[in-house]
């Protein structure tokens, strides 16, 4: 249904009544989407209503089109899924494990409410034809539980090993093993958040799509989060230690595989039920009669972690930069085309999706129930916690190599002098990890750009830091120290490459080496 501007409050829309230079209106929007009224917009909550409501309100005010025969938004159901802890238990041979302190059971698969198999440590867990790579080869795997550690040795490629490492490849991997479920271990030395606040946050709902056939996990049995701290208690007897794994991985070599000595008795019990949330899209419309029927994508999630366990005494995780931020990147780049009467031959289309958190789900759906013809999306454009937190020098593409766009984003760069460079850290896996990738196994090129920085700089220290202790805490608030002028430039930066990429004679296309041409035409 359309969205009229009244249904809003007047002091929403007075956040931004006029344009202001150096990021400040980008903040504004920022500023109403984390805010702590919208209580953290967990998907299908109100307050994640509330900031679906305000986009639409806010593309309706730019003139922007409704890109669905309903208006703006497209719902989106779900079925949720809560671990009872209380009626849940975990025994490793015969001593009861303490949930969220040496294992955490998961629920993005919907697990059975009785498991008692073996385990067996298979690596990475990867099975990649292309390369004749099989960490299950040899093994005696029917029947029982991988365990693994996540990464992959250096004789992957980072697309392979990334498009391997998705939760509905992985699983496909293991059932065709005969496995009935994972147990995953960190590395360690690639965590972006400690295990505390993994472990706080264990107690968050978890979603699935409740449309027909879209449950990639279907079948599995059983997933769990094995903290490292304890992880030498689950190889013991095998003559493995987690230091040897951890040393092999970070060496990228081959990891060891072997059948792990023991036998864990698992019991579930899941609160199920159902939720909807919202998609939003709408389009800045092309001009020229041949291509205006073709879409460039500019999508951001909108969806964050709502109100969980309290951290130092606040329990709203209020998602400023993940991702307030490029929902706001979204709405500025809106404003600024209609106030600059841009002229593009193909369409834009702003899409913010929802589920993000729970496993990519909404950009999953609307890539796969599109509002406007699926083969008309000629490539996405992804903005997510893109991190303004230093000015913007140098820029992190993941995907760069993969599709002509990587070329499209080097030209907007090179014009606006920021350097650009690929994913420095493939180990951590953020190309399956963001909406993009809802898009590309849909065979639409796609990038991921955000700050970059160097390897042993005062920028990366400051990411790290703020890896630490703000993401997916209560801390990613208003309170933070944002470079909003870089954030502008970020904004324009995105602006441009929208309008190259909307003005091309030709529409992007994959690289004939990359992994993911495969998809195209799909």
């Amino acid at each position: 249904m359309k969205l009229s501007l009244a249904a809003l409050s007047l002091a929403a829309i007075t956040l931004f009544a006029a344009t202001a230079p150096g990021g400040a209106r980008w903040w504004s929007h920022v500023e109403f989407l984390a805010s702590d009224k919208l209580e953290g917009r967990n998907t299908g909550s109100p307050g994640h209503k509330k900031a679906a409501e305000y986009v639409a309100a806010q593309f309706e005010r730019n003139g922007l089109k409704p890109a669905g025969e309903q208006g703006y938004i497209q719902p989106v159901k779900f079925k949720t899924l809560q671990l009872d802890e209380s009626k849940s238990s975990f025994v490793l041979n015969s001593k009861m494990l303490t949930l969220g302190e040496e294992v955490i059971i998961g629920t993005r698969v919907d697990p059975s409410p009785s498991v008692e198999a073996g385990l067996v440590f298979v690596g990475y867990g990867l099975k990649v034809p292309e390369s004749n790579y099989d960490d299950f080869k040899g093994l005696d795997t029917r029947g029982k539980i991988a365990v693994y550690m996540g990464g992959s040795p250096a004789s992957l490629s980072p697309a392979l090993a990334a498009h391997y490492q998705s939760g509905g490849e992985r699983w496909a991997t293991l059932k065709s093993a005969g496995m009935i479920g994972a147990i995953s271990i960190p590395n360690p030395k690639h965590m972006d958040i400690p295990w505390s606040r993994i472990a706080s946050n264990r107690f968050q709902m978890s979603m699935q799509l409740a449309a027909p056939g879209m449950n990639e996990t279907a079948g599995e049995q059983i997933v769990a989060n094995w903290n490292p701290a304890h992880a030498d208690d689950l190889l013991a007897g095998t003559g493995h230690t987690l230091d040897e794994i951890v040393a092999a991985a970070e060496a990228r070599k081959q990891l060891p595989r072997f059948n792990i000595p023991a036998q864990v008795k698992i019991k579930t019990a899941v609160n199920r039920g159902e939720a909807e949330s919202q998609n939003i899209a709408a389009i800045y419309p092309g001009t020229d009669p041949k291509l205006k029927d073709e879409f460039v994508v500019l999508s951001a999630h909108i969806d964050h972690l709502g109100i969980g366990k309290p951290i130092n005494g606040d329990a709203i995780f209020n998602g400023a930069m993940d991702n307030a931020a490029g929902v706001a990147s979204i709405l500025d780049i809106a404003q600024q085309l209609k106030e600059s009467s841009v002229k593009t031959k193909r369409s834009i289309l702003f899409v913010v999706v929802t589920g993000e958190e729970k496993g990519l789900l909404g950009s999953d759906y609307f890539a796969q129930h599109s509002t406007v013809p699926k083969k008309s999306i000629v490539a996405d454009i992804n903005c997510d916690m893109f991190l303004p937190l230093y000015p913007l020098k140098l820029l992190t593409v993941k995907g760069l190599e993969e599709s002509t766009l990587g070329d499209d984003i080097r030209a907007v760069a090179e014009q606006m002098g920021v350097r650009v460079q690929a994913d420095p850290q493939p180990a951590r896996n953020i190309f399956i990890r963001s909406d993009q990738y809802s898009f590309v196994k849909q065979g639409i090129p796609a990038i991921f750009p955000g700050f970059g920085n160097e390897k042993g700089s005062k920028e990366e220290a400051i990411e790290n830091k703020w890896l630490a202790e703000r993401y997916h805490a209560p801390s990613d608030d208003l309170n933070q120290p944002v470079d909003k002028a870089a954030a502008g430039k970020f904004n324009d930066l995105l602006e441009h490459l929208l309008i190259r990429v909307a003005n091309a004679d030709t529409k992007p296309a994959w690289k004939q080496t990359s992994f993911f041409k495969r998809y195209a035409g799909k």
